[in-house]
């Protein structure tokens, strides 16, 4: 049986991209290739992209990745791998597999995969469930390997920052400040040389780092 919160997705997974190119001001679609390039992959690699959303990402890393690679694009939401299918379809991605799972909970082996992304996503997760995140993309990723982020930035214009604010309050941050201040300690001690930079567009921010060896 599905839980609210799976029914709210669902019905989100319609307007999503448009939310999130409103948002970001990405109509171009640069933000996708940007969080790729940060993931470093190669040609055959194995990708995880966790909470793929409608998998606008997932299917910028399957191609970069090519016809003998593979990019798994995770979400709990039925109604956004749905969405995720018909894009892969549409844009005759072979190499892209959808599961519908929670990002804390995967089955997958240790070290299956040599980068692991979360675009626009995992502020939306709660605090225990972000840190189960953490901790098994780091038990699926390879050492030396990237966990990558891409947040929305703290818009400047006035009311865009306002209902940045609540969402971030409704996500359960009793201190907005605090929570954005260390958005750097989101990865605890299972990785190193964390670095957080804004896109091109301005509107968003990729975090990444690498796993400890």
């Amino acid at each position: 049986m599905r839980s609210p919160r799976q029914t709210y997705y669902d019905f989100f997974s319609l307007i999503y991209d448009f939310i999130i190119r409103v948002h970001s001001r990405d109509t171009e679609g640069s933000l996708r290739k940007f969080i790729t390039h940060k993931a470093n992959l190669s040609k055959g690699d194995k990708a995880l992209d966790l909470c793929t959303g409608t998998g606008s990402v997932a299917i910028e890393l399957a191609e970069q990745v090519g016809e003998k690679g593979l990019v798994v694009g995770l979400d709990f939401s039925r109604g956004m791998i749905e969405k995720a299918r018909k894009k892969a379809k549409n844009s005759k991605i072979d190499q892209l597999h959808l599961v519908q799972a929670n990002a804390g909970q995967l089955s997958f082996k240790k070290s299956s995969f040599r980068a692991v992304t979360c675009p626009h996503a995992f502020y939306e997760l709660k605090g225990y469930e972000r840190a189960e995140a953490v901790n098994e993309g780091a038990r699926v990723l390879m050492d030396r390997r990237r966990f990558c982020l891409m947040e929305h930035a703290k818009p400047q214009r006035r009311i865009p920052r306002l209902f940045f604010y609540v969402q971030i309050l409704f996500l359960g941050a009793r201190d907005v400040r605090e929570f954005l201040a260390q958005e750097e300690s989101i990865f605890g001690d299972r990785f190193k040389s964390i670095t957080k930079e804004m896109s091109p567009t301005g509107q968003s921010k990729p975090i990444y780092s690498e796993k400890e060896g």
